[in-house]
């Protein structure tokens, strides 16, 4: 929230720390929960997703961003470097705010093309092509 960017800021959810970021970051806008409808309003009116987080497994927020056609700034940390690796959707960098940057560059038709492969046919797909045979009698003689 300290980022020197253009434009506005604005937080979309809660936590245990929303009072103390809100009276700390005045300039910030939090917005609080949404859902459904209201959450992709917001999405889709950004102009880049910032996603801070060095912790988070995958990162399911980013494919939401991307399927508005937000294109991602983060951390070059698994998640982000699962979901967006070298594709051109996001930048991955130490820098949030030089990510954050240089990803007002990147394509919104680009970010949700890359999105739109995430189907549920190609997770199944993916899922059943790492499942091995194995003989079960050595379990069940």
């Amino acid at each position: 929230m300290e980022l020197e960017l253009p434009g506005s800021k604005v937080v979309v959810g809660d936590g245990p720390q929303r009072n103390q970021l809100q009276s700390r970051y005045k300039e910030v806008n939090f917005a609080g929960m949404k859902h459904g409808h209201e959450l992709a309003e917001y999405f889709s009116a950004a102009d880049v997703f910032v996603f801070p987080s060095k912790t988070d497994t995958f990162g399911l927020v980013l494919l939401e961003a991307l399927a508005s056609g937000v294109p991602v700034a983060a951390y070059p940390v698994t998640g982000p470097l699962d979901v967006i690796g070298g594709a051109a959707v996001g930048v991955l960098d130490t820098d949030l705010q030089k990510a954050a940057l240089q990803a007002l560059n990147i394509s919104s038709e680009a970010c949700r093309e890359f999105a739109l492969q995430y189907t549920w046919e190609n997770s199944v797909s993916q899922f059943l092509g790492n499942l091995a045979e194995f003989d079960t009698t050595d379990y069940f003689p």
